[in-house]
């Protein structure tokens, strides 16, 4: 049991919506931990954009994702989930999956039943294993892992492929194989939505997404719906946005003193980053 894996656990047991909002290098996760969150989440959609920059249609390797997952754990005292996407392979590399994961800090994770490649599971084109070689992936997830509170999430991408009664079967599959929360991912409606939570025999995670094809459904609505996470992973639409324009505006006009006042101050900036112990430590062991 680990300080982060102790508090995932205790936000599961615990009564309120949880709000999981999604980082994707260490600075943002600083940014997560200072707007007062309780847990982060690491996006394979968001690593392969921001450090690819490629689509997330199966580009990302386990090695990748660990290192990249691990530096973001390491700049947070906030328990962090990592996209696991497929498990990059069969049995044996869900294995490795958690074990690397394990020792990188990571408090928990969600795997998916699709097919390699995997696809984003908001854009078309998916397919899946079979419901029988998915639960055995997540009986090896749950095996290999030292500490028995890192959290195992089995995502379930049926909805899109077999339908959403086969979505509840394989999630429900997946949580008997001891899957501790079921993300029954991209319900297509606010009753498929609403209707997950009483279907499933885990606690469930609700993914709103931005453009996606689920209802962006208020926090509230959501908690009374009886789902113990929300996730939010788009940072990256609004970061994308902001970079355009104030590169848009350099280029106009050949400085950014017009968008200044969006801007972090220098100092507040470096503050960010921890410069105040960089000299102390200086003052401490300097020649």
């Amino acid at each position: 049991m680990t300080n982060v894996t102790k508090k995932l656990r205790g936000l599961i047991a615990g009564d309120e919506l949880v709000p999981i909002v999604g980082a994707y290098d260490a600075l943002s996760a600083r940014l997560v931990e200072r707007a007062g969150f309780e847990v982060m989440h690491v996006g394979g959609y968001n690593l392969s954009a921001s450090h690819l920059g490629l689509p997330d249609v199966g580009y990302l390797t386990l090695s990748e994702t660990v290192d990249l997952a691990g530096r973001i754990a390491a700049n947070t005292n906030l328990p962090v989930i990592a996209d696991g996407d497929d498990g990059y392979g069969n049995h044996l590399n869900v294995g490795r999956l958690i074990s690397e994961l394990e020792r990188a800090g990571l408090a928990g994770v969600h795997i998916e039943d699709q097919v390699f490649p995997k696809r984003c599971g908001h854009m078309a084109g998916k397919r899946l294993v079979p419901a029988e070689t998915f639960v055995q992936k997540i009986k090896a997830a749950v095996d290999a892992r030292r500490d028995g509170d890192f959290v195992i999430i089995a995502r379930t991408d049926a909805i899109a492929v077999e339908g959403f009664e086969q979505a509840i079967e394989r999630a429900n599959l997946y949580g008997d194989a001891g899957a501790d929360v079921v993300f029954v991912e991209a319900p297509e409606t606010e009753a498929q939505a609403a209707a997950v939570p009483g279907a499933v025999s885990c606690p469930a995670l609700y993914n709103w997404c931005y453009g996606g094809k689920s209802p962006l459904l208020p926090a509230a609505e959501v908690a009374a719906m009886g789902y113990k996470f929300i996730l939010f992973t788009d940072a990256l639409y609004a970061v994308s946005k902001t970079l355009i324009e104030l590169y848009g505006e350099i280029k106009r006009s050949g400085t950014y003193l017009g968008y200044a006042e969006r801007m972090l101050p220098f100092d507040e900036f470096n503050e960010l980053l921890d410069l105040e112990k960089v000299a102390a430590l200086d003052e401490k062991y300097g020649d």
